[in-house]
């Protein structure tokens, strides 16, 4: 048994590292190609803007798709080869609107894939006792090695390189996913018993829920659209900038390590409070840092922040949610965050043009009052956690 677990847990980090492999190089670099493909700034703001729209409302759709077929596995595989095919249709090179489709349908298209796979993780490790944590960080892995790859491939003479290995990390998920064995949560046609319970998206209990929990991952607005500026108009060197994100997604995995071992002592809602405790000492003190020490200390805290407050989203979903409807759950949780976030870069834009500290202030404020919701909600969430056994 021993031995099944470790092979199946070997697959999924592959899952996940494959994926983020090709999404590391997407997120930071794909305005580069773009501008490289001859795209104006306003025809590159309007072309992601419009596939962030479509990404955040194609997640719960495909999601619940997959969920109502049975087929998660095989969604993904399909989800990902669709991917690949837009992403194909820049060896085209036939301007703005082919283009454009290219880069609205990938996004449409990988987005279910990361809320289906951390569903079908969430399965595995239900059903066989494997570690989502020490599985979910290769993502993160695949994400620096793809970022310290694209700072290399990131020229004209090589973008196309970029493109190609974008197109095979889509393909290669979809190789992957067939490779993994049929977990019984994963929908009634990959064995799941009909009497599971209902989902909770008609109660009202669950959404505001939803919302907090999306609200501790869009608290990172203000550093995911103006940290790299901060740190540049203080005068940080680009590869100083660089290490520092480094250190964040290297706290954030040493995290992932070890978290099996601290969740056997703390419940989810003690991850959630602890990471908003983190952020606002986080972004409190982000515009004090003056020192690469403190940056470096700072950074650390990403651990907590986006980690510790990742793995007590999904975990609390994982318990209030049963698995035929899992992949639901965690595309809701993904459009919440997408949601928040959206609204979050907009207002820290405002804001960072007044001052560039009101935005990590702001993110400190919005972090304490998540804290405290949280807290005042925790007895119900555990309440609702063992009213729903793991099914």
């Amino acid at each position: 048994m021993l031995n099944l677990t470790s092979a199946l847990s070997a697959r999924v980090s592959a899952l996940f590292g494959v994926h983020f492999f090709g999404y590391g190089l997407f997120l930071p670099f794909f305005p580069v190609i773009l501008e490289f493909e001859g795209f104006s700034a306003a025809d590159i703001g309007f072309v992601l803007g419009a596939g962030t729209v479509a990404r955040i409302a194609a997640s719960p759709l495909l999601t619940n798709l997959a969920d109502r077929t049975g087929q998660r596995r095989w969604s993904i595989f399909v989800y990902s080869l669709l991917g690949t095919v837009f992403i194909a249709l820049f060896a085209l090179g036939n301007g703005l609107y082919v283009l454009g489709a290219g880069v609205i349908g990938y996004m449409v298209f990988k987005a279910p894939v990361l809320p289906l796979s951390d569903a079908y993780a969430l399965d595995a490790a239900r059903n066989t006792g494997a570690d989502y944590a020490r599985m979910r960080l290769w993502g993160s892995a695949g994400f620096v090695a793809a970022n310290l790859a694209g700072g290399f491939l990131a020229t004209g003479d090589t973008v196309w390189v970029m493109l190609f290995l974008i197109g095979l990390a889509s393909l290669l998920t979809g190789g992957v996913v067939l490779s993994l064995p049929r977990q019984s949560g994963a929908g009634a046609s990959e064995g799941l018993r009909e009497d599971v319970g209902e989902a909770p998206f008609k109660a009202v209990w669950f959404w505001p829920v939803l919302i907090l929990l999306g609200l501790f991952q869009a608290t990172h607005a203000a550093f995911y659209g103006f940290g790299t500026l901060y740190w540049q108009a203080a005068g940080i060197a680009d590869e100083t900038i660089g290490i520092l994100w480094a250190v964040g997604v290297i706290a954030e995995i040493a995290l992932f390590t070890v978290a099996g071992k601290i969740a056997l002592r703390f419940d989810p809602p003690v991850f959630l409070i602890v990471a908003g405790v983190a952020a606002i000492a986080r972004w409190g003190l982000f515009p004090f840092a003056d020192t690469l020490v403190s940056m470096i200390a700072i950074q650390l805290l990403h651990a907590l922040t986006f980690g510790a407050a990742h793995l007590g989203a999904i975990a609390i979903l994982a318990k209030v949610v049963p698995s035929k409807w899992a992949g639901t759950g965690q595309g809701l949780l993904a459009t919440s965050i997408g949601l928040q976030m959206a609204i979050g870069l907009s207002v820290c834009g405002a804001l960072y043009e007044m001052d560039p500290d009101l935005p990590f202030y702001l993110m400190a404020v919005v972090s304490a009052a998540g804290t405290l919701v949280m807290i005042a909600l925790t007895p119900m969430v555990r309440q609702r956690m063992a009213s729903n056994p793991v099914r």
